[in-house]
């Protein structure tokens, strides 16, 4: 008796390739489950300081602005 046919691809290419391969979807925040906890530690200490500096440049502008319209009150005295 013959032996049977164990694999073989054929047609399969054609088939994937009839509607497109389509790159996989990326989600707007990729889990974080699985990485390295050295950089998820990093991370985490990293996002907490850009909090910090957004705060403070977020407290210089009012002192801008609040100059500039005080500036211009003065001015227009």
């Amino acid at each position: 008796m013959a032996k049977s046919k164990n694999h073989t691809a054929h047609n399969q290419s054609f088939k994937a390739h009839k509607n497109g391969i389509k790159k996989p979807k990326r989600h707007r925040q990729t889990s974080t489950k699985g990485m390295d906890p050295k950089f998820l530690r990093n991370l985490r200490y990293s996002r907490k300081g850009n909090k910090k500096s957004g705060e403070a440049a977020a407290a210089a502008a009012m002192v801008v602005v609040r100059v500039r319209v005080l500036g211009t009150e003065l001015n227009s005295d």
